[in-house]
């Protein structure tokens, strides 16, 4: 992508980021500055709830713990101003959620590392049904997430409460980035890197080029300079990830981000906001979220058997907790 084209991009960026909380920005409004007669006075058929999350989650040791995040309210900022663009309609933007389940790090069975601090599968669809629950009571017919953390058991969770939201309050709830044509969405770096690099690159699902260059386009003061020095961990497939990640020392990343560039970063997040605004429109417009393929619904079976490992550890963690909260009488 061309330097200006870029330098614009980021531009809107920011211009979407900082006007959130300025009611003079359209119709987009932060939920936390609203005050009751505020919020009661929004027309719940043409008003869109946007939660943004983000998991903490390792992403090696050249981007931050937050990468999801960062990246998370950039998508949520572009969505929003789309929404609104549309005569009408409003945008609650709800404040930023930094929960997510089975960070990276499990792929090769380590349940601690640094700068991943995940919830319980249970934990994370609770949270969102409770919300669920929340928005429903007082009227809200549209709640669109944006979280684009891949692991199945996260997306699962996020489905789940949306389902829960639609059949007990009627509106829709949708985990944005768990439809397949959003979440598989854009394959930027199979055109904007070499035919070399891109062998280096490799199969990747995690901190690889191009999550690198996303984060160098979005929020380039936190990406560490030598990850140009980077050393390459090259996969063919899922079954590779698992050996790379079981082995000492593994840093936390796939791939080759030595590779990454903010021109293919803003390029990559140029079209994935482009398809994530595209389906959010149609869904607004009436298209049913559920006739929609999911991410989760399709999973590499090797992937499919660490998330029910991570299940069965994570039963083992809440059975901990119960116990404790048993022997202190407080359940």
């Amino acid at each position: 992508m061309a330097r200006s084209r870029a330098t614009t991009v980021v531009t809107l960026v920011l211009l979407g980021v900082c006007g959130l909380g300025r009611a003079a920005s359209a119709q987009i409004y932060q939920l936390a500055e609203m005050n009751t007669r505020q919020i009661q006075a929004l027309d719940r058929q043409h008003t869109a709830i946007v939660i943004p999350g983000g998991i903490l989650e390792e992403h090696g040791p050249y981007l931050p713990s937050y990468t999801d995040g960062y990246s998370i309210a950039a998508y949520a900022a572009t969505l929003a101003r789309a929404i609104v663009a549309r005569p009408g309609w409003t945008v609650v933007m709800f404040p930023q959620i930094p929960l997510g389940n089975d960070p990276a790090n499990t792929i090769g069975g380590l349940r601690r590392f640094p700068g991943s601090y995940p919830v319980r599968m249970t934990t994370l669809r609770a949270v969102y049904m409770d919300l669920a629950s929340e928005l429903g009571e007082q009227g809200f017919k549209w709640i669109l997430l944006v979280h684009n953390h891949g692991a199945p058991n996260h997306h699962i969770a996020l489905n789940q409460a949306s389902d829960y939201f639609h059949d007990t309050y009627g509106g829709t709830m949708v985990h944005l980035f768990g439809l397949k044509p959003v979440f598989l969405c854009c394959g930027t770096k199979a055109t904007f890197l070499p035919k070399e690099a891109l062998a280096e690159e490799g199969f990747t699902v995690h901190a690889g080029a191009d999550e690198h260059s996303t984060l160098y386009f979005v929020r380039p003061d936190l990406i560490a300079p030598d990850f140009v020095k980077a050393p390459s961990f090259t996969a063919k497939d899922f079954a590779d990830h698992v050996t790379i990640a079981k082995a000492p020392g593994w840093p936390g990343y796939f791939g080759a981000p030595r590779f990454a560039s903010a021109a293919m970063g803003a390029q990559e997040f140029e079209k994935a906001s482009s398809r994530l605004i595209e389906y959010a429109l149609k869904i607004l417009d009436g298209l049913d979220p559920r006739s929609i393929p999911r991410y989760s619904d399709e999973q590499d079976p090797l992937d499919v058997a660490g998330e029910r490992e991570e299940l069965a550890f994570e039963k083992t963690m809440d059975k901990r907790q119960q116990d404790w909260l048993a022997a202190h009488h407080l359940q």
